[in-house]
């Protein structure tokens, strides 16, 4: 639940109000006096006996905006005739769309963008594949998969309701990179099907992205499609986060004076993106590294470690640590949660070393409430876009996929990664860097570029431009 109102649960109540009186007036007191916030309040209709209004408000959920419909229309004179929710509203039809980049005004126009002359195009591709990177939106375009088993922090909910998520992903690939996704959403949650739909559908996409399918599938799907495919194959869940991850904590150390190779680090969560923040983290210098997943500290003599946790076993808790995530974040610089919520309080922050940098990112509710970890850390991040630092997967992917397409990528690796997130931090200027700024806004201009440019010369390509012939 959100703590305060926001846009994401904001409704337009449309009521009359007799036209004299004082029910005008009392409207926006009405809100306010439920907790909710009026955002707009609109005259559609004016009579002289009625007045027709619209009052758009921000509420905290679903039962705090019924709670703002019932105390407006406990004022007298006031009618409701309809409550609309605006994300409900946004989201009817779909929030993307097809549409052509050619004209279709003539015989002329029709016979070369379809038959008989592109017939011709079809035969150069024929004759040689990778033509179709060139003369196709293979160039341009990401298939965004998933199973719907972890659709954000829902759960298995299943295929359907996993499309409006995949939507929105596709949107975001085309408003920060330019870039034409489209949601795959598969009604199976076997791996072999999965790796089997994926690779028949290849042929048209010049990359795939992996989204919200659970850990461990996520690991063996995104592994078997690397070795089968010649287009890039990036599980945002994972290495997204990751990238932002590493990109925040090089900023956020750069505050507090401290370098990673120095740093304890404590982090909650060994799934799908704790697995990979922790590559990257290791892969970026870190050495101190306990993490823990619900039945405590990651070590090797526990005989419960499947392939991903007896990895993490070798790589991290040289000393062998046996405890719980409390026990873990005594003295540590950084603790990282990619987790459940509210497993930790103020009291356990206060425990860590001091400077330190606390990034709680379960969403919607942190591991930690972001207030309480204030009052004992320098710095701190979140998911959430209502606190200062959000820590959001916006920032890579759609610079990342943009630097793989023009470099037309055959494989992501590490190198990549590394280098995405080194531009990302490098965004935040260092007149700029401080304990509520490590990370830039997604609306920031310079983030996809910057991204996209390091991973396209990371991978050795160049930029093509979208009129080559």
């Amino acid at each position: 639940m959100a703590t305060v109102p926001s846009v994401s649960y904001s409704i337009t109540v449309r009521l009359e109000v007799p036209a004299g009186g004082k029910a005008v007036s009392q409207l926006t007191h009405a809100v306010e006096s439920a907790g909710g916030v009026v955002t707009a309040l609109d005259v559609t209709n004016a009579g002289h006996e009625k007045l027709r209004i619209d009052v758009t408000c921000a509420a905290r959920d679903t039962d705090h905006a019924q709670a703002i419909v019932d105390q407006l229309e406990s004022v007298d004179g006031v009618v409701i005739h309809k409550v609309s929710d605006r994300t409900f509203l946004m989201h009817l039809g779909g929030k993307i769309e097809m549409v052509s980049k050619v004209p279709l005004r003539n015989r002329d126009e029709l016979s070369m963008a379809y038959t008989p002359g592109v017939a011709r195009v079809s035969m150069a591709i024929a004759r040689n594949k990778e033509d179709a990177r060139r003369l196709t939106i293979k160039r341009n375009t990401v298939a965004v998969v998933t199973d719907g088993s972890a659709v954000l922090g829902l759960g298995n909910i299943g295929p359907e309701a996993a499309l409006p998520v995949m939507e929105g992903k596709a949107a975001l690939f085309k408003r920060f990179a330019g870039i034409d996704a489209w949601p795959i959403c598969l009604d199976t949650q076997d791996v072999d099907e999965i790796v089997r739909t994926v690779q028949v559908i290849a042929p048209g996409f010049g990359g795939i992205n992996l989204e919200d399918i659970g850990a461990p599938r996520c690991f063996e799907v995104e592994r078997r499609l690397r070795e089968l495919l010649d287009i890039p194959v990036f599980h945002d869940d994972q290495h997204g986060t990751a990238i932002c991850v590493l990109a925040a904590l090089t900023n956020a150390l750069r505050v507090v004076g401290k370098p990673i190779e120095g740093v304890k680090i404590a982090m909650a969560g060994a799934g799908a993106a704790g697995n990979a923040v922790l590559r990257l983290l290791l892969a970026a210098g870190a050495r101190s590294v306990v993490v823990c997943d619900y039945l405590g500290a990651v070590h090797k003599g526990r005989d419960d470690l499947d392939e991903s946790l007896r990895w993490i076993a070798d790589h991290t808790n040289a000393e062998g640590y046996s405890g719980d995530l409390r026990g873990a974040l005594k003295g540590a610089d950084v603790f990282i949660g990619v987790s459940a919520p509210g497993i930790l309080t103020g009291a356990d922050i206060a425990t860590m070393a001091d400077d330190a940098v606390v990034f709680a990112l379960a969403n919607p509710e942190p591991e930690v409430s972001p207030d309480d970890a204030r009052e004992h850390a320098a710095v701190v991040a979140t998911g959430r876009s209502d606190y200062p630092n959000q820590i959001n997967n916006v920032l890579a992917f759609p610079g990342v996929f943009r630097g793989l397409l023009d470099a037309q990528a055959t494989e992501v690796s590490q190198e990549m990664l590394l280098a995405a997130a080194h531009a990302l931090a490098a965004v935040v200027a260092p007149e700029e860097l401080g304990p509520n700024y490590i990370v830039p806004s997604v609306f920031h201009p310079d983030v996809a570029t910057a991204v996209a440019a390091a991973v396209r010369d990371s991978a050795g390509g160049r930029a093509r431009g979208f009129t080559e012939a």
